[in-house]
């Protein structure tokens, strides 16, 4: 499989990797069947993320998608980061090898769960905001 440089830098040196103490959303996405794990936490100040970190567990797609993702949306208002489609962390990377698309599709599906939980605590039913966030299932991460 041939990866791109943008795809190897973000393995070899991922962005915003941790987690947030009191984080006012949290994400996981992914299953054991997929292989890929993926936990966001964002926090969000006047509608905007101001700050952005993931753990995850899988393949180095999937940790580039995962740091990716995180770069496209720190500083960007909430509304602006639920447009963010795996085919634009795609492009970010300069593409994925077609086996690896999955891992762009969880990036997308972090950050909508994150997005999720934030709206949930803030006592308000995120499904009209957010949509819902397809599972992983028989092995297969989809939208």
């Amino acid at each position: 499989m041939v990866y791109s440089e943008k795809v190897m830098d973000h393995f070899a040196n991922p962005r915003n990797v941790g987690e947030i103490e009191n984080a006012d959303g949290i994400g996981e996405v992914g299953n054991s069947k997929c292989g890929d794990i993926m936990k966001m936490y964002i926090k969000v100040d006047d509608d905007t993320i101001s700050d952005v970190k993931f753990k995850t567990f899988g393949c180095g797609a999937a940790i580039a998608t995962s740091s990716m993702a995180t770069e496209l949306i720190k500083g960007k208002k909430i509304d602006d980061a639920l447009k963010l489609t795996n085919k634009a962390v795609m492009e970010a990377l300069d593409g994925l090898p077609p086996v690896k698309v999955h891992c762009s599709v969880l990036a997308e599906q972090a950050i909508k769960a994150a997005v999720s939980d934030y709206y949930q605590k803030k006592g308000i039913d995120p499904e009209p905001i957010v949509g819902i966030i397809p599972e992983c299932e028989e092995g297969h991460c989809h939208i």
